[in-house]
């Protein structure tokens, strides 16, 4: 049956969640948010390792915790014991689709691999993800700091001078989120031709090369090795933060006819004759000349008054500011950066951001707070007892 236009996308779908920390998490949050049923399987009494990670904490828990949990039903199994472990195939074998981060065969030794589960389930599509596959880097942890020291994204960020440096927020893991992303949802598509799911395997390292974008193809189409430049492109000038009277602005000039108006809006008509600033080319070329002569001239002025000129004139400037900064921005561009999350009783419980996809037909969008741990162990045993053949496990009387 369609769905009506009103209706987030994969409603009706079942999620099994055997993920924890922040790859899977956010996975399968984009997919409740979606509109996916995710249920997600946390061990007792201690449940997602980021449950714990803080400070901060907010009124209601760990923020790590809750920036990737939105959504979400939690029960609590013990999947070393047959009773809990019969739960969770159960889960699995009516769910739509399945993620997972445990070691590579830490699934199939609880009977939760996908070759079992498949007999079970044919329709089930089964996400794995890993630090570093399934192969020979089967046994190395998977963690987004460790994947951007090794896998090069350190190498090519921070100051030149200084040492590597990691990328603000765990970049690795979210890139790896939506590589899963993306296949479950094509994976979806191809079982609305066959019927049938299948297994598909993302990894961090391999997430972040596919993510190296002109980096990586200087590297594998030139033989270069890209190093730390700072702020700066290495490709395009000017294209960097440059400093103003008195803070930095970034500046990013994509083609000559941005460059000529930074120039006329400068003041440095001359430069335009400039053999050395002719082209994109010479201009990398000569960027410290560049960068002297341009910041010459906006030493005389405030970052602000260059970003308004310049902006003006379709110059992308902008100031560098903070989180709070760039939500102020995105309210007043009525972009609506965040939403109200609402606990089991309806009660505000926070702001969150919210999922970056706009529709339309406009859809409502879920607001459920993350789950307390085990919030959900009755009403999950519930809805497997009344499902036909479903497994009738115990419920609580708590």
């Amino acid at each position: 049956m369609a769905l009506p236009p009103e209706a987030l996308p994969l409603t009706g779908i079942v999620v099994a969640d055997f993920s924890r920390v922040l790859a899977g998490p956010l996975a399968t949050m984009t997919l409740a948010d979606l509109g996916a049923r995710v249920i997600k399987i946390e061990r007792p009494g201690e449940g997602d390792d980021t449950r714990h990670w803080g400070p901060p904490f907010s009124p209601t828990g760990s923020t790590y915790f809750e920036s990737v949990n939105r959504n979400k039903e939690s029960i609590e199994l013990d999947l070393t014991t047959d009773a809990d472990r019969a739960v969770a195939i159960a889960i699995a074998s009516n769910a739509d689709i399945l993620v997972e981060n445990f070691k590579p065969g830490g699934a199939a030794s609880l009977g939760l691999g996908y070759d079992e589960l498949s007999v079970l389930n044919p329709g089930l599509i089964y996400a794995s993800i890993s630090g570093f596959g399934s192969g020979r880097g089967a046994e190395l942890p998977g963690y987004d700091f460790i994947v951007q020291a090794v896998g090069g994204l350190m190498s090519i960020t921070g100051d030149p001078e200084g040492p590597p440096m990691k990328v603000g927020v765990a970049v690795v893991d979210i890139l790896t989120a939506k590589d899963a992303t993306i296949g479950i949802l094509a994976a979806l598509q191809a079982r609305n031709e066959t019927g049938l799911g299948r297994r598909l395997e993302v990894n961090l390292l391999s997430s972040l090369q596919g993510a190296l974008a002109n980096q990586g193809q200087s590297h594998l189409g030139a033989g270069l090795t890209p190093r730390q430049m700072g702020n700066a492109h290495p490709s395009i000038a000017p294209y960097e933060l440059l400093n103003c009277r008195d803070k930095p602005l970034a500046l990013a000039c994509g083609n000559d006819r941005q460059f000529v108006a930074t120039l006329r809006v400068l003041g440095l008509e001359s430069l335009l004759s400039d053999e050395r600033f002719l082209t994109n080319s010479a201009r990398v070329e000569h960027r410290a000349e560049l960068v002297t002569a341009l910041e010459g001239r906006l030493a005389t002025r405030t970052a602000s008054y260059w970003q308004t000129a310049l902006t003006a004139v379709g110059v992308p400037a902008g100031q560098v500011g903070s989180i709070a900064d760039g939500l102020e921005l995105a309210r007043a561009l009525d972009l609506a950066p965040t939403i109200e999350v609402k606990d089991a009783s309806g009660n505000p419980s926070g702001a969150q951001f919210r999922s970056p996809i706009s529709w339309t037909p406009a859809v409502t969008p879920r607001t459920a707070a993350p789950p307390a741990l085990g919030e959900h162990n009755d009403s999950v045993r519930r809805w497997l007892a009344s499902l036909p053949g479903g497994v009738t496990p115990k419920i609580s009387s708590d």
